[in-house]
């Protein structure tokens, strides 16, 4: 009897090593996660979505940004924070206040346009005449959208002295919108490693065979974190 009450007490003792361990190790998984979204408990991030580019509405979400929003809404509520949905156009808010998370390229998202043009200076979007997206330009080289590949760029920056970041998901079109997402909902503990919780970046990121693979197939395709948030020379921005 006393050898079996012993070896219930070291099992007993054994298995509560193990869950605190655990417990310890998931508590500073989120606590990265959280330090790398300047996100905390009970927090609000700001979705902030671009329109339907080819709807006549202004309220039209084309589909894959929406399943881009789920993506990121999700990694929200793992910090155990929560989302506030809003459209480019309508957010009157500087930077740093939240947490924001800034979907669709300037053809279709007013504050990516305005972060481009303050922040994200060495990043420029070439349109067509219609004002539709068809390519993205960095440090001379230039990234464009075919049948075989689709481009994004993934940056995240902070305003000096605030105390959260933009985290800006831009394709050349939707479906680069939702690979940003799933990339950055995949990544991010790899980017954590890389960058910190504080050091800006900005990724080119390459979607391969999109019409058979969907987003699956998300590469890098290049860091350009030392000269997106420099103004390119001879003015382009």
């Amino acid at each position: 009897m006393g050898d079996l009450l012993i070896n219930l007490l070291a099992s007993v003792i054994a298995g509560t090593a193990v869950w605190l361990a655990q417990f310890a190790i998931r508590r500073r998984r989120l606590e990265k996660e959280r330090s790398f979204l300047g996100l905390s408990a009970g927090a609000t991030a700001l979705l902030v979505t671009s329109r339907h580019f080819s709807a006549p509405s202004q309220d039209s979400v084309h589909r894959r940004d929406v399943a881009a929003l789920v993506e990121l809404t999700a990694l929200v509520r793992e910090c155990g924070a929560k989302t506030d949905l809003i459209g480019g156009s309508d957010l009157r808010q500087e930077l740093g206040r939240v947490t924001e998370f800034c979907v669709g390229g300037p053809s279709a998202n007013p504050r990516a346009a305005v972060h481009l043009r303050t922040v994200l200076r060495g990043v420029t979007y070439r349109v067509n005449d219609n004002g539709a997206t068809l390519s993205v330009v960095v440090d001379g080289a230039e990234y464009v959208n075919s049948d075989q590949e689709r481009y994004a760029i993934l940056a995240r920056f902070t305003a000096p002295g605030a105390a959260h970041p933009v985290i800006y998901l831009g394709g050349l079109s939707s479906d680069g919108n939702l690979a940003a997402a799933r990339y950055l909902a995949n990544r991010h503990s790899a980017l954590l490693r890389t960058y910190g919780a504080d050091r800006p970046f900005c990724l080119v990121l390459r979607v391969r065979e999109p019409e058979a693979y969907g987003t699956d197939f998300t590469e890098l395709a290049a860091d350009v974190s030392d000269v997106a948030f420099t103004a390119a020379p001879g003015g382009e921005d």
